[in-house]
């Protein structure tokens, strides 16, 4: 796997905690176990585009008022969505 940073082939996937703020602007959370690139040649570690879009279309779907501040990407997602899919995303 190459790195959209580096380039280098040293990219493997991994886990990692992100910090990410809610669509209303309320609050930010911590999102532990995050599927990330990480790339022991540069030394970045980033969320592929996918992981982005799944997190955000998620937060959009979800209640957010009683999101606990530190949460795991598995809970996030398994949270109940309040629509079946994001009908804004063109």
């Amino acid at each position: 796997m190459n790195c959209m940073w580096c380039d280098s082939t040293e990219a493997r996937e991994s886990l990692n905690t992100v910090y990410w703020e809610l669509p209303d602007g309320t609050k930010a959370i911590e999102i532990q176990k995050t599927p990330c690139i990480s790339c022991s040649s540069c030394g970045m570690d980033y969320q592929p585009d996918h992981v982005v879009k799944e997190i955000e279309d998620q937060l959009f779907l979800i209640y957010t008022k009683d999101l606990p501040k530190q949460l795991t990407y598995e809970e996030l997602m398994e949270r109940p969505r309040l629509l079946k899919r994001n009908y804004f995303d063109f």
